[in-house]
């Protein structure tokens, strides 16, 4: 497959990565009649699912609540699916209700007009605190708040057709869907670099590390490693990954009746929000700026191998998974303090945290074509953080790039950016909010508090 000028069916493909986009890129390869030739390999560093994995996790929002028309009607036509033939027993339609306090207002008020456009949802306005408190039956005078900031936030409205699902759960069922195939070849090894043949720019497959099979081939390399494309690709001003707080909090079974219905909330302003909890576990967790973790590796694509300084997850093991830094279990603590004060006694302690990590881009928009210079590489990266709801349409929709067919809504959000722009000057797409600035080593020293 030489260009997107020029799509052809390859013979073969690589894929390097077992998450949203490359496992859903493997479903559609196997249901589509053009590939049923096709030889698919996918590689990713551990056994699926693997356990730092962003989609792997108890909680996932799953909404159409965007202030960008064109992902407004994508997640319409993903939760269809969701509520009727894609994983439906992990998805749980309880509302959304979204809301701030500071210039994310703008966010919060064009996704409401959006999802108001398409006359499909219900939704129901929220002018006040106190309308957000009693549809989300928040605890009144939470010692976390603030008239100026509440921590629910001053405005904004509930979607009560909008849910979450059970993300592992639901990607254990894809997996199971694309095994039932039997097409797909997965390996697990640790890709070092990409096969570049530099006389021709022209990447042929990937190397692994400590492997009896030092080297993958293919006619065509999907490049689906979220946070950790930039350890194989020179992102630079294009993706970066961030690290963002989770943490984890037992609850009685009184507890989970009360709120196990009740939708999810989200404080743009702030980042943080409550997925409503499952099996007597509450996750608090935020969605904002996250954390850089600056490290120094060789340049992905040359052969000198000059180093470069890029934002990678720190290395993972079971036993010595990175803690959310004191900063974050505090923020976490704070939000829940004030909007379920009940919980947050100093004497129930968070048991559990973790650092999820995502792909950011400038705009928000994921990126999903080919490389503009080597032949042979296509990109499915760029999460940013909300890929994960989109899991039944996606695969068909990096397919459609891949056929030089790019959904009309989104031709030019999805392409490469045809220039790099330096981080600090990354605008986003209004929907992030809380800290910015932050080193995940600078606020590890800083110490972890208890969880």
């Amino acid at each position: 497959m030489a260009s997107a000028e020029s799509p052809q069916i390859p013979s073969s493909i690589l894929i390097i990565g077992s998450g949203v986009f490359g496992l859903t890129t493997a479903w559609s390869l196997c249901k589509n009649p053009l590939f049923k030739d096709t030889k698919i390999t996918l590689v990713d560093r551990q056994p699926f699912p693997a356990p730092d994995s962003s989609s792997i996790d108890t909680s996932r929002i799953v909404r159409p609540d965007y202030a960008s028309p064109p992902y407004t009607r994508l997640a319409t036509t993903a939760q269809n699916l969701w509520r009727k033939s894609f994983a439906p027993e992990h998805y749980y339609e309880n509302g959304l209700c979204i809301t701030a306090s500071g210039p994310e207002q703008q966010y919060v008020s064009s996704a409401l007009w959006n999802v108001k456009s398409l006359g499909t949802d219900r939704v129901e306005t929220l002018n006040t605190p106190s309308d957000i408190a009693r549809v989300c039956s928040l605890e009144q005078n939470g010692y976390g708040d603030t008239p100026e900031r509440p921590g629910g936030g001053t405005m904004g409205y509930v979607n009560w057709s909008s849910g979450w699902a059970d993300a592992e759960g639901a990607m254990r069922w894809l997996y199971t869907q694309v095994t039932s195939h039997e097409r797909v070849h997965f390996i697990t090894g640790t890709v070092t670099q990409l096969a570049i043949d530099h006389s021709t720019n022209t990447v042929t497959g990937a190397h692994l590390r400590n492997s009896s099979t030092p080297t993958l081939s293919a006619d065509l390399t999907l490049l689906a490693a979220g946070a950790w494309s930039p350890a194989l690709l020179d992102l630079r001003g294009i993706c970066k990954a961030t690290g963002q707080a989770l943490v984890y909090l037992p609850i009685s079974a009184s507890e989970q009746e009360k709120l196990g219905n009740k939708p999810t909330l989200l404080n743009l302003s702030t980042g943080l929000f409550i997925i409503p909890p499952s099996h007597n576990l509450l996750k608090i967790a935020r969605h904002g700026h996250g954390y850089t973790n600056p490290t120094t590796i060789p340049h992905p694509e040359t052969a000198e191998r000059n180093r470069i300084t890029v934002s990678l997850p720190p290395p993972y093991t079971p036993t010595n998974a990175p803690a959310v830094p004191a900063e974050g279990q505090k923020a976490c603590r704070h939000f829940l303090a004030a909007v379920h004060p009940s919980l947050a006694k100093p004497s129930r302690p968070f048991t559990k945290s973790r650092i999820c990590w995502y792909t950011d881009t400038r705009s928000g928009d994921f990126l999903i074509d080919y490389h503009p210079k080597y032949k042979g590489l296509f990109v499915a990266t760029g999460g940013s953080g909300h890929a994960f709801k989109f899991a039944p349409v996606i695969g068909d929709a990096i397919l459609d790039c891949m056929l030089g067919n790019t959904p009309e809504d989104f031709k030019g959000k999805w392409n490469w950016p045809s220039t790099r722009v330096p981080e600090e000057l990354w605008e986003g797409d209004g929907s992030r909010g809380g800290p910015t600035g932050m080193v995940l080593a600078e606020e590890a020293a800083k110490g972890v508090s208890r969880l």
